[in-house]
């Protein structure tokens, strides 16, 4: 049985990722600080007797024996990787080089979370896995967007310096059941106002575009991207290809929440991307990998879950 460590498990994406690793017969290690990850997304593992959760800060060293590494370790949402930018900064850098020590005394294969934000503002689009980004690296969100490219830096030299085999993975907006109602992602945003009747808040012209992901469809592109033959490196841009605008995304959440109250709009973030879709041909072409679940039936899931939760009743 191949024995996996997923960091960051307890997290949105961790928490899926692990399920799904169970699923396919794997042994999983789930490492988390709970900075920003949940007790209650692994709750429903705890009893599987191939699942086993750690307690541990990546910026920390490991000591344990896997086959594979999933690092996904790092708070990914403004309101979090912004409360400490030094720590989401450590976690990234130190994180990664913490992991990839391990992966090198284990002889594990090993991928890397990393994430559309390391293209900024984009000067073009869609993005491909060429362009090199367009980041201010003194901004509000610079912790994390250099904190994730300094990362890929890294994986890419331990793979030069000691033939390591390792996967890039470029994740954009990806949304689905387990995100927190209070991590201050534009979905997540709207459907806990929403629900509560208040009304949406949209910013700049509400035109900016994005494209989001459903987190069934990321997690198999991850699995299937580890799982490709170790000259695949990457880095590789795993999410939807198909976008939407602000406006359109708050007037498909209104009507699966039944609110009837107008948005609010408010001056654009500092640094906040005008668009983002990722060009997939390279995921899809290798990896026979393409998203399946339209935007309407993933927010439909996705709203049903937080109806569940009663956390975005409480949460801010």
């Amino acid at each position: 049985m191949k024995r996996v460590l997923v960091t960051g498990g307890a997290g949105f994406l961790g928490s899926h990722l692990c399920a799904a690793l169970l699923a396919r017969g794997c042994d999983v290690l789930c490492v988390d600080n709970f900075f920003s990850g949940r007790r209650e997304n692994i709750v429903h593992l705890l009893e599987n007797p191939h699942f086993e959760f750690m307690r541990h800060d990546v910026t920390f060293p490991l000591y344990v024996e896997v086959d594979e590494i999933y690092n996904l370790a790092c708070p990914a949402s403004p309101i979090y990787y912004q409360k400490d930018p030094v720590q989401t900064t450590k976690t990234s850098v130190m994180g990664a080089i913490n992991m990839l020590g391990l992966a090198k005394r284990t002889k594990s294969k090993i991928l890397q979370a990393s994430t559309s934000e390391i293209y900024g503002d984009p000067t073009c689009h869609p993005q491909e896995e060429s362009y090199w980004g367009n980041v201010n690296p003194i901004g509000s969100r610079s912790c994390y967007d250099e904190g994730k490219r300094c990362a890929e830096t890294l994986f890419f030299d331990y793979r030069r310096q000691h033939g390591m085999p390792i996967k890039v993975a470029r994740i954009f907006n990806t949304y689905g059941p387990r995100m927190r109602p209070d991590d201050g992602r534009v979905i997540s945003n709207f459907i806990v106002q929403g629900l509560r009747g208040k009304p949406m808040t949209l910013y700049g012209d509400g035109k900016q575009t994005r494209s989001f992901c459903y987190v069934d469809d990321l997690i198999e592109g991850l699995i299937a991207f580890m799982e490709s033959p170790d000259d695949m490196t990457g880095p590789l841009n795993l999410g939807t290809p198909e976008e939407c605008s602000m406006n359109d995304l708050a007037r498909k959440i209104m009507h699966l929440t039944g609110s009837a109250t107008e948005p609010t709009y408010n001056p654009l973030p500092q640094d906040d991307p005008h668009q983002r879709k990722p060009d997939i041909r390279k995921a899809t072409g290798n990896l026979g990998w393409t998203p399946k679940t339209s935007l309407e039936e993933g927010l439909k899931r996705t709203v049903g879950f937080f109806q569940q939760d009663n956390v975005w009743k409480t949460s801010v």
